[in-house]
């Protein structure tokens, strides 16, 4: 039954990982080797290779790895207004991942109703199901930095998920066991242990069939990436380089 368990108790956390299967890359083609963080008024942009891996964007000023970089009037208005644009994208893009956590959650309910799980445990999964994704949409909320959903939090965050709900279903789903291997249903014990099975392989296809709703909206911001993309163009590092803080693919 352990699988079922983790599975069920890793439920939110999948469905944020599975973000990334309707995420800006697949849907707008747009990625960045950057994080991002936002600070006060500026953004900073980092990475560990190759330079430059430090670009802080400040009201139409532009700093590579240190260094100030001299621009013409034209390149200063472009990245004030890539500043700009992209601060009111920020929350824009934080309403779409709101309502995964939403779409994923829901997710959760409806499988748990298929394990016949007693009215107690309903009601605490339900709560405590609730408590995680507020909890979530906190975070959310607060982050200002692409560095706040790196794996090592995720892996935590999910975790903290698994600690929590997972001895809950664990004790119901084994009673239901047990109480069907004592009555000599061997027939129930065997549909349990399918249940689980079922329930492993196949919550994630479905997720990700719940979270295509999710496409529509992540389209209606690819014009607006790309326009920040079109802003860094021409604009370079320190070094020459061009800034590519923002890439559209194909």
């Amino acid at each position: 039954m352990r699988s079922t368990c983790l599975l069920a108790a890793g439920m939110l956390v999948i469905g944020c990982g599975s973000l990334h299967a309707q995420d800006l890359s697949q849907v707008c083609h747009a990625t960045s080797s950057y994080d991002l963080t936002v600070q006060q008024d500026r953004l900073v942009f980092d990475r560990t290779e190759p330079a430059p891996t430090r670009v802080v964007i400040t009201s139409g000023t532009l700093q590579t790895d240190g260094q100030t970089v001299r621009l013409n009037a034209e390149n200063q208005d472009r990245l004030s207004l890539f500043q700009r644009n992209l601060l009111v994208l920020m929350p824009r893009v934080k309403r779409v991942i709101n309502h995964g956590v939403d779409v994923a959650v829901q997710a959760v309910q409806e499988e748990s109703n298929g394990l016949n799980l007693d009215a107690d445990t309903r009601a605490e999964l339900q709560r405590r199901l609730q408590t995680h994704a507020a909890d979530l949409h906190q975070r959310v909320a607060a982050s200002q930095s692409t560095h706040d959903w790196h794996g090592d939090a995720a892996d935590q965050y999910g975790n903290q998920i698994i600690s929590d709900i997972g001895p809950l279903l664990a004790s119901a789903m084994g009673q239901q066991a047990i109480s069907a291997a004592m009555s000599g249903d061997l027939q129930q014990a065997a549909a349990l242990r399918d249940q689980a099975a079922n329930l492993t392989s196949g919550f994630q296809p479905r997720l990700q069939q719940r979270l295509q709703v999710l496409r529509p909206e992540i389209q209606v911001l690819c014009p607006d990436i790309q326009r920040l993309a079109e802003l860094q163009q021409g604009i370079r590092a320190s070094n020459g380089r061009p800034l590519n803080l923002v890439q559209i693919g194909q």
